[in-house]
Formats: structure tokens, C-alpha cells, sequence
């Protein structure tokens, strides 16, 4: 009884992985079907390089090379804030706080990620987007720099929890190693700690990235919506994810301008796809491939 129990746990198991599977191949074989529509009259290189998104001018224009640059753009600011501070933080949440405060920091951190994005957007709009008017001078402060500190805020919880499991996962006799032949604690931490756990530390930098990359309501708020090639970070910008948010509801099905819009689908999905790859490989890289610093 105890022996087809088991087998038939095993199978439920295998079974809903295989259906996790059938479900994103059917996700994407949609996504094809629909986007890859657009290319019997538009020629996918105008489509990816193309400066100019005027999907409803006569005649239309569908290049998105503005609109990745965007998403690029907002996701590289996001990280380079959310990756010091969210390192920071899990570094102190480890090793530094005591006991006590380290399980009400962990029960924080996972809160934060709890909260919606459209009321972090909402947020961004009422109190970020004008302090960032006024402190820069800018006409709108709804600029991508507005969406990266967002999108840092949102990213951060990933980041955090991912890097604080990684680190406190490091062997005990590593840093007491360390410790005995006479380092400091922070030394154990820079030249020990960290590269043993540089696995979990990068997959948290790739599933932080994805996080940020595929967000939409908070964007779609605060980067300003301005379809125009980005050349800072104090302007506004548009993202993949906020145009299709933005105009499918305006498309006309069976339009040019519906299947570009499943077509910036596709370029997420596969954005998104290597994101997660990169990051479920570097997770996968295992102990003992881990090096500690010399």
C-alpha cells in the first residue's frame, strides 16, 4: 500500500511538471502563431532595428529598437541600485543582525515583495516623479530614472532573500577556517563567504533582472510613455512591456498593429527565456564548482 502510494505521489509529480512544461510551449506556440503574422508584410529587420513606433500612421511603422532600449535602459538603472543595496542587505541580514532582528527582517523583506505593482506605481507618480522634477529641473519627472529606483524597490525582495539563503548555505567550516587562521570577520565575509556563494549571488542578479525586465503597471505609470530613442536616463521612455500593456486593447484584432504587439511578445518571451536560463544554470553551478578567494 505504502510501495503504490509513492509511485502515485511520483506520478503527480512528474505529471505537473509535465504540464508546466505544456503549458509555457503552448504559451509561446501562441505567441508565434500571432506575431509571426506581422512578417508576411513587415521585414523583421525594420521591425527590431526600427527608430520609429507609429503603428496607427499611414503608412505604419513598427520599429522597436527604441522600445528595447527602453526596457534596457530602465532595467540597467533598476540594477545598478537594487544590486548594491540588495547585496548589502542580505550580507547584514546573514552575518551582521542578531538573531532576533534577522527572522523580523526576513519577514519584511518578504512583505515588500507582496505589494502591488500599480500601487508602487501610484506611489512613483505622487511622490517620486515630483521630487525628481524639482531636484533635477526637468519639465516631467516621469523619466526612466523614476522607473529604475521603482523597479529597484521591486526587485530588491528577490534579490535579498535569494543572496541571504546562498550565503547562509555556506559551510560553517569555512568561515571558522578563516576565523582561526586569523582573519577578521569581515575579511572571512569578502574572501570567503562571498565567492562560495557567488552562485546564488548571480542567479539572484539573473532572476532580479528578469523581475524587472518583465514588469508593466509600474512602468506603464512612471517612465513617461515617449516612444523616442533613450539617451538618458532623466527622459522619458517607453518599454516593451507598457506598449503592449498600453495598445492592445485599442488594437484591432487581425490588424498589423495586433500582431506587432504579439510580436514584442515574443521578443519578451525570449528575453525573458535567457534571463531565467542564465539563471537557473548559474543556481546550478553547485558547490563545488565554488572558489574561495585566495
Amino acid at each position: 500500500m505504502k510501495q503504490w502510494f509513492e509511485r502515485l505521489i511520483e506520478g503527480a509529480i512528474f505529471f505537473s511538471g509535465l504540464a508546466s512544461i505544456l503549458f509555457v510551449g503552448l504559451i509561446f506556440f501562441f505567441l508565434l502563431k500571432e506575431g509571426l503574422s506581422l512578417f508576411q508584410t513587415v521585414n523583421i529587420g525594420s521591425f527590431l532595428f526600427g527608430l520609429n513606433w507609429y503603428p496607427i500612421s499611414e503608412p505604419a511603422q513598427f520599429g522597436i529598437l527604441p522600445l528595447i532600449l527602453g526596457s534596457l535602459l530602465v532595467t540597467f538603472g533598476a540594477i545598478v541600485i537594487a544590486v548594491p543595496l540588495g547585496l548589502a542587505a542580505a550580507i547584514y541580514v546573514a552575518e551582521v543582525a542578531p538573531p532576533w532582528l534577522r527572522e523580523i527582517l526576513k519577514t519584511g523583506i518578504e512583505l515588500l515583495a507582496a505589494i502591488p505593482s500599480i500601487v508602487l506605481g501610484f506611489i512613483g507618480i505622487i511622490t517620486l516623479a515630483p521630487f525628481l522634477k524639482t531636484i533635477f529641473n526637468l519639465p516631467s519627472g516621469l523619466t526612466a530614472l523614476a522607473g529604475s529606483i521603482m523597479l529597484a524597490f521591486m526587485a530588491m525582495p528577490t534579490i535579498v532573500s535569494i543572496i541571504e539563503d546562498s550565503i547562509s548555505c555556506v559551510p560553517k567550516n569555512y568561515k571558522e577556517g578563516s576565523l582561526a587562521l586569523g582573519a577578521t570577520r569581515w575579511q572571512t565575509i569578502y574572501r570567503v563567504t562571498l565567492p562560495a556563494a557567488s552562485s546564488g549571488i548571480l542567479a539572484a542578479i539573473m532572476l532580479g533582472i528578469g523581475r524587472v525586465i518583465g514588469e508593466t503597471m509600474a512602468v506603464l505609470m512612471i517612465t513617461g510613455n515617449a516612444a523616442v530613442m533613450p539617451t538618458s536616463l532623466l527622459q522619458p521612455v517607453r518599454t516593451l512591456t507598457a506598449t503592449i500593456a498600453a495598445e492592445m486593447g485599442e488594437a484591432v484584432t487581425g490588424s498589423e498593429h495586433y500582431y506587432a504587439l504579439f510580436a514584442i511578445g515574443i521578443v519578451l518571451f525570449i528575453f525573458s527565456f535567457i534571463i531565467n536560463l542564465l539563471a537557473d544554470i548559474a543556481l546550478h553551478r553547485g558547490p563545488k564548482r565554488s572558489r574561495v578567494r585566495k
